[in-house]
């Protein structure tokens, strides 16, 4: 339900940040669909470490976009009681689902002319999402209204800062990202590439270096040239079941930035995970620039 104003914040299970925050928050989680080894669910529906181990032991993945009905059953449940909806959508660049909400949306405006739905393109994905919805709920609490806080969605996006490192190459040689020639290579030499997520909502390779410590090391170094100007940074951190270089960088973040500096961690959901794999850590960050 909203809180105190007369609009609520929707937005995707592919925020991937803890659940105890989507409920202080008060926002509407939309959940994407994945398989793996054949059965069907629901993002976050079963156990990240028991799906992760799955995958390590070869089990095939592969994921599902947002239908336009099933985002408009979930706005219509807000707009037919005269509440109006700002849905922050997983990267256009990475699937369709920021389309079907904007088809949901002209929908259920040919049946409620005066609902007020705003649907914007995060352009971000993972806990990058999560993080551009955090800031937008702050935004929210302090009392900022629905046109407002889409205006400052949209000039702060492409602040939102994504740093990403796998493990495994295989992952990424599946989902289309690399070559079978540069995972093979890779994982001879110890290559580890950092990726991010460019302007445009797309994954690319912006680096690489030989060594797992030495790629969660690098991403600090990247942070430190982009994070300048930003006071009280929060630090957004999600991993696909790699507690211990989550705590890794964590901890440098702190190092860096001071002790108290506030780092949400959690898991990189199955949604997410289903494409980057078991050893993914991806880093996020107000920057000024990605």
């Amino acid at each position: 339900m909203p809180e105190k104003k007369d609009y609520i914040l929707m937005s995707d299970s592919t925020c991937d940040l803890p659940p105890e925050l989507y409920k202080k928050m008060g926002v509407r989680i939309l959940k994407l669909s994945f398989e793996i080894d054949g059965a069907a669910h629901k993002d976050g529906d079963v156990d990240y470490h028991d799906f992760y181990d799955k995958m390590r032991a070869g089990s095939p993945t592969k994921t599902s976009q947002l239908s336009p009905a099933e985002v408009e059953s979930a706005l219509e449940e807000y707009v037919s009681r005269g509440i109006a909806v700002l849905y922050l959508c997983f990267s256009s660049g990475l699937s369709g689902t920021y389309n079907s909400a904007c088809i949901a949306r002209e929908n259920l405006l040919e049946k409620y002319p005066d609902a007020k739905i705003v649907c914007i393109d995060s352009l971000c994905a993972s806990t990058g999402e999560g993080l551009l919805l955090y800031k937008a709920w702050e935004q929210k609490k302090n009392g900022m209204d629905i046109d407002r806080l889409a205006d400052w969605i949209e000039e702060n996006k492409l602040h939102l800062c994504h740093l990403f490192t796998v493990d495994d190459l295989v992952y990424l040689h599946r989902g289309g990202r690399i070559s079978k020639a540069t995972a093979v290579a890779g994982a001879i030499l110890g290559i580890k590439p950092i990726l991010h997520v460019d302007d445009e909502g797309r994954l690319v390779a912006v680096s690489k270096v030989r060594g797992r410590k030495q790629s969660l090391n690098k991403i600090i170094e990247m942070m430190c040239e982009r994070i300048s100007g930003y006071e009280n940074p929060v630090i957004g951190i999600s991993h696909g079941d790699c507690w211990g270089d989550a705590d890794y960088i964590a901890d440098l973040a702190r190092q860096k930035l001071g002790k108290d500096t506030k780092v949400i961690i959690a898991y990189t959901g199955t949604v997410i995970g289903a494409h980057s794999g078991p050893g993914t850590l991806a880093f996020f960050f107000m920057g000024d620039k990605r």
